[in-house]
């Protein structure tokens, strides 16, 4: 297993081992009161640090104890963060011994609020950040990092923040907290990840007259400039870090769409808004599938929202229909969308080009409770951002027509959630099938009790992204969003499914990640895009690769 020491010796410390106050400014080498005597004494540690020394299991109960005792989410975040910055082993030990706990607090739902308030709360950057000034030296930037071996990168414009909108640069918080989940869930190396934020202005006022906002106070690029702009950048990754994955996240709906489809095929890339999410939410769904006894095939799915998330998901529901039989036009007309202008027909001509496949012949509904009695869907599935759509006539509805309806409330944060796990439960006389984007407390109605499943995009990213960057694949394909979605529902047990919930446990995440990670690879090299020779056992290869948070002895 690698440990920091092999990673950060080469890279990092060109002129020798740090000492003394360098040694313990180094997030990746530093141990705290953690160092031994003999470390302090070969180090000239000794008066730079108290005189007791702890072990890291001492050093990360004392670290939750003070967390625990914060009153407020971002408060907490702000304490993970500031101990990110300060020791990885110790901060990557508590989060990955505490996954179900301090997942919600450094990503979704307290990420979005981190963002919000990102300007007020910066200390220190976290990532590379390249703006639209920096056109023509991309790539001298991206050197500039500190650390070179370089297998994941995740990049925002900050256009698409979760539902929040244009949060500009402060959406630095977005790709910081996606790679701490990919260490902590499937095990790349925190020193292999670099998060980028590409500042190309914002359109949004109140952050342009913000003293505190960290971005360019300019309206964005548009159009050619940033076309160009991307292409700079797409290049210069190519160029610096060849054999990284490249993941894409929180851009508007538009780029997101043309930024996927231009790059999908001259880099190892993907988005996760589109497919990460439909991966999810189609594990939810093949979990769901064990419990009603129907073929996925068979399901006829009405989406409230019609954006990126929406059309991501309904695109990779209706691909893996095509794979029981139907074809891909078959599989579309299982995927209804209606968004604010009311039901997506082909009469209208108002729908994007991602929208068109899904615009049926059918009569325009415009209210939604009418296109549930109308289309008599399976599962209604939320991606559209305002809270409560899902009301009780909805529910009640979906349980009228179904006796197990499948209710997937996915935008996030929590306040944006189109219903609270608690109503779901309660006006379906707890027949529901509930997911949400963001997680829910477990439900006690009419004398049972119910977990909610969160469609959380953990399940997947991780151990994908691991997978395609650890054999240097040359695309993600469809494939192996299929089979990491499979792979998360194969882990739900029979207890969790009694229970309601559609997606395993976090604490076994590791698990799954390797499982999907292993998968993905095999894919690879089945269809010729591995750029790595097949090792001997793919599986010992993976786990060998996998970081631990672990503490290396320094003499």
């Amino acid at each position: 297993m690698p440990n920091n020491i092999c990673h950060l010796k080469k890279q990092n410390h060109k002129n020798g081992f740090p000492t003394g106050a360098d040694l313990l400014q180094d997030p990746f080498l530093n141990k705290g009161m953690a160092f031994s005597a003999k470390e302090r004494t070969a180090f000239g540690l000794w008066g730079l640090l108290p005189p007791r020394i702890l072990t890291l299991e001492q050093q990360a109960e004392r670290f939750l104890s003070q967390l625990r005792n914060q009153s407020t989410d971002l408060e907490k975040y702000m304490s993970m963060i500031s101990l990110q910055d300060r020791n990885r082993t110790l901060f990557y030990k508590v989060l990955t011994e505490n996954l179900e706990e301090i997942t919600p607090i450094i990503y979704t739902p307290t990420v979005g609020k981190a963002c919000q308030e990102y300007g007020h709360i910066f200390k220190r950057p976290r990532g590379i950040y390249i703006s639209a000034e920096n056109r023509g030296s991309m790539a001298e930037i991206l050197k500039s990092w500190p650390y070179q071996d370089i297998r994941v990168i995740v990049v925002t414009d900050g256009s698409r923040i979760l539902g929040l909108g244009d949060l500009g640069a402060n959406g630095m918080g977005i790709p910081v907290g996606k790679l701490s989940l990919y260490t902590a869930c499937a095990g790349i190396h925190p020193s292999q990840t670099l998060p980028v934020t590409l500042d190309v202005g914002t359109d949004n006022k109140d952050l342009i007259e913000d003293l505190a906002y960290v971005g360019l106070n300019r309206p964005r690029l548009e159009g050619e400039e940033y076309d160009s702009f991307m292409d700079e950048f797409i290049n210069a990754v190519k160029l610096v870090f060849p054999e990284s994955l490249l993941q894409f996240e929180d851009f508007s709906t538009s780029n997101a769409f043309n930024l996927l489809e231009k790059y999908r095929s001259k880099i190892c890339s993907f988005n996760d808004d589109i497919q990460g999410t439909g991966a999810c939410a189609l594990a939810g769904v093949y979990s769901a599938l064990k419990i009603i006894k129907k073929d996925l095939k068979d399901m006829k799915f009405l989406f409230l929202g019609a954006g990126e998330a929406g059309t991501g998901i309904a695109s990779t529901i209706a691909s893996a229909m095509t794979q029981e039989g139907l074809s891909i036009k078959e599989a579309r007309k299982n995927c209804w969308f209606f968004d604010i202008n009311g039901l997506v027909v082909s009469s209208r001509t108002d729908l994007s080009e991602e929208q068109l496949p899904f615009a049926h012949n059918h009569h325009h509904i415009s209210d939604f409770i009418s296109a549930v009695k109308t289309l008599k869907p399976d599962a209604v599935i939320g991606v559209c951002g305002c809270s409560g759509m899902f009301t009780p006539d909805v529910l009640r509805t979906m349980a009228e027509i179904n006796e197990r309806p499948l209710i997937f409330a996915m935008s996030n944060p929590t306040s944006k959630a189109e219903c609270c796990a608690e109503d779901a439960y309660r006006f379906t006389q707890g027949r529901a099938l509930f997911s949400g984007g963001s997680p829910f407390k477990p439900v006690e109605t009419d004398g049972k009790r119910f977990v909610p499943g969160q469609a959380n995009n953990v399940y997947i990213f991780p151990g994908l992204g691991m997978g395609a960057a650890l054999v240097n694949a040359k695309h993600v394909i469809d494939e192996m969003f299929f089979s990491a979605a499979r792979t998360v529902a194969s882990h739900v047990t029979d207890k969790e499914l009694e229970s309601g919930c559609l997606y395993p446990s976090l604490s076994r995440i590791r698990s799954i990640s390797e499982d999907i990670a292993v998968n993905v690879a095999q894919i690879a090299y089945a269809r010729n895009i591995a750029g790595f020779p097949k090792p001997n056992d793919l599986r010992e290869f993976i786990k060998d690769q996998i970081f631990d948070p672990v503490y290396d002895s320094y003499v």
